[in-house]
């Protein structure tokens, strides 16, 4: 097994204990056992009474915070857990009408923290999700991916205790592979981003068989060695001295030096390169 492939896999087994602990990515069950999410002005409650079925139905939260039932009138909800709701209404009751109250709140749509789909799908924009959603399911509600869509997908995600997180899923092992470890359950507030696909240009001159312009698309992991490769390679003349010259947002530009030999070796790490960097490879006089 080469190092490549354990790197991959180490970043594979990090992301599945993100996905499945960290209190920055946690991932909710079912819409009912949503753990942490409070509710808040305009989600859409469902909530069930065995003992009171006249309190049945769905129940929208108003801009107060609270939803309007039979029997109990106005009760605020907002900041509450779908328990702690739950726990709510179960104690109103037993406080005025039965002895026992066999409540169940489930939460149909996080319109107070919606889902929001941003880039190359057909329709961008926020989603109030009903029930359980997946990443391919919130993809297909906004339209599905565009004909530009490109090769990452990012979901970003905030916790209420201030952390954020963000996972990284090739579009290839979501829809080619069709590999279920990378359909994640997504989470009301989560910001689901596809960039669209562009054209990256990068020079490569000097002591290369094809010298020039190279294109990259925007979702290549773009590195000196990749560069030197599509450039056709090395001449014979050319030096272990290679110099990427980048320019900086104020105009500036800065100079990189590397020795070819030592990053093929393994000694020194590929340096991943930037849109409009130039390289330039000496030629050696010996």
């Amino acid at each position: 097994m080469n190092q490549a492939t354990l790197r991959h896999g180490a970043v594979l087994v990090a992301m599945l204990a993100i996905l499945a602990g960290a209190a920055s990515f946690a991932l909710p069950a079912a819409a009912q056992d949503f753990g942490e999410y409070r509710i808040g002005p305009k989600d859409l409650l469902d909530i069930k009474v065995l003992e009171a079925p006249e309190l049945n139905g769905e129940r929208r939260v108003s801009d107060n915070g609270a939803v309007s039932l039979p029997l109990l009138g106005e009760v605020s909800v907002s900041g509450l857990t779908a328990a702690e709701t739950r726990d709510r209404i179960g104690a109103l009751l037993t406080s005025r009408y039965v002895q026992r109250a066999n409540v169940t709140v489930s939460i149909k749509e996080f319109s107070n923290k919606p889902i929001t789909v941003i880039g190359a799908v057909a329709r961008p924009g926020s989603l109030s999700i009903s029930g359980r959603y997946h990443l391919l399911q919130v993809i297909s509600a906004a339209g599905g991916l565009t004909a530009n869509a490109g090769r990452k997908i990012y979901v970003l995600r905030n916790s209420e205790n201030g952390l954020s997180d963000t996972l990284e899923v090739r579009t290839s092992d979501l829809f080619e592979s069709a590999n279920p470890m990378w359909n994640i359950p997504i989470a009301a507030s989560d910001v689901i981003n596809i960039p669209a696909q562009s054209a990256v240009k990068i020079f490569c001159l000097g002591e290369v068989k094809s010298p020039g312009q190279l294109t990259f698309d925007s979702g290549d992991r773009i590195t000196l060695l990749a560069a030197i490769s599509k450039a056709g390679g090395m001449t014979d003349r050319a030096s272990n001295t290679v110099k990427i010259t980048r320019r900086s947002a104020d105009g500036k530009d800065s100079e990189i030096v590397v020795k070819y030999g030592a990053i093929l070796k393994g000694r020194v790490t590929d340096p991943e390169l930037k849109p409009d960097d130039v390289i330039v490879v000496e030629e050696s006089f010996f």
